[in-house]
């Protein structure tokens, strides 16, 4: 009975192999694109600055930094219970995502070779970087005797089509805030040790250089293409795509908040500094970003917060299914009111800062 309660049960495929988490709204998702459409740009306005990030690629700095060193051959089970179950899933995500990463520039560098072969490069080495995290935090999830099947997860998991642009929108938002994630849990533990509680975070500040790299590959791609940040259009998304991806991360990792407190951080004042500086990066290449200073954003962010709690005591209670769907109907409208006034703030407009913050 001690021994159920110290290590979690995750529900395995075959021994060893986790089943992996179920696709929600939250979850990290598997994207395509049109291929041809991608092949076909004009790079031209900005080839300069691509070929230079093509060669820091090739630099491939960190070939040998995801080696495991002895810190790593021991056992981990005084990482026990909830610290445990949590711990499990933030690899599982972070590795989901990265590989999510891989598949989807592995295929753009194989597409798009003969067309476009700077572009088609730079996704291949960008691939490459990928599967290494990947690869490190699969092996990570393995010292908690599990892994990932990532053949499995390959042909499984359904994938989002996105046209190019919002593939830029989304790939360079998830490699920006990625950045500030690593660097931020990094600093944190470097300044208080006795808060890394596994060696993985070692690794994060020189990992997040990776993730802000392939951030300035596609900053610099939309730049190569003003049709994609000058419209109204351009407004509209950027204001989306963040909010999507800030909304997306804050409801997760409180919903995690454990995890955070057991490396010694707070959940919500973690996102909150990740936020503000992913939007001032963001800044750089979007016509209009976010106004987060304004609690009103993280006051509708928190009614979210407590409309989720609700939803998930509804699915674990003992209500007939029908009678749930009613009981949920509240807290989903809710969640969508939320959303609508989040995306209708008065966003700040950074138009005038193009072509002078980098």
């Amino acid at each position: 009975m001690v021994d159920s309660l110290k290590k979690p049960s995750f529900e395995e495929m075959r021994p060893g192999i986790k089943v992996p988490a179920k696709e929600t709204i939250l979850t990290p998702r598997f994207y395509t694109t049109d291929f041809d459409a991608m092949a076909q740009m004009d790079i031209s306005a900005n080839e300069d600055e691509l070929k230079a990030i093509l060669e820091e690629f090739r630099a491939d700095y960190n070939r040998h930094h995801f080696v495991r060193d002895q810190e790593f051959e021991q056992t981990w089970d005084h990482i026990d219970g909830d610290t445990r179950r949590l711990f499990v899933e933030f690899l599982e995500r972070s590795c989901t995502a990265e590989f999510s990463g891989f598949l989807l520039y592995k295929e753009l560098g194989r597409r798009l070779k003969d067309k476009s072969p700077v572009l088609a490069e730079c996704f291949s080495l960008m691939s490459r970087d990928e599967a290494r995290h990947a690869g490190f935090l699969n092996k990570a999830m393995s010292d908690f005797n599990l892994q990932l099947d990532l053949g499995f997860l390959t042909k499984s998991r359904k994938y989002t089509f996105f046209q190019p642009k919002f593939i830029f929108y989304a790939t360079y938002l998830s490699e920006k805030i990625g950045y500030w994630r690593y660097i931020m849990i990094y600093r944190h533990l470097e300044a208080h040790p006795e808060n890394r509680i596994y060696p993985i975070f070692r690794f994060f500040e020189n990992w997040c250089q990776d993730e802000n790299r392939h951030g300035d590959f596609f900053d610099a791609i939309m730049r190569a293409q003003p049709q994609f940040l000058k419209d109204w259009k351009a407004r509209l998304w950027s204001r989306f795509f963040l909010l999507s991806v800030f909304a997306t991360m804050y409801l997760n990792d409180v919903q995690r908040s454990d995890f955070y407190a057991a490396i010694g951080l707070d959940a919500r004042e973690y996102d909150k500094y990740v936020i503000e500086k992913t939007n001032e990066t963001s800044a750089r290449v979007f016509p209009v970003v976010l106004d987060v200073s304004k609690p009103e954003f993280y006051e509708r962010l928190e009614i979210c917060i407590r409309n989720n709690e609700k939803l998930a005591q509804i699915v674990n209670s003992s209500s007939p299914k029908f009678l749930q769907f009613f009981q949920k109907l509240p807290y989903y409208l809710s969640n969508g009111w939320q959303s609508i006034r989040l995306y209708l703030m008065k966003p700040v407009d950074v138009a005038h800062t193009h072509g002078t913050a980098h």
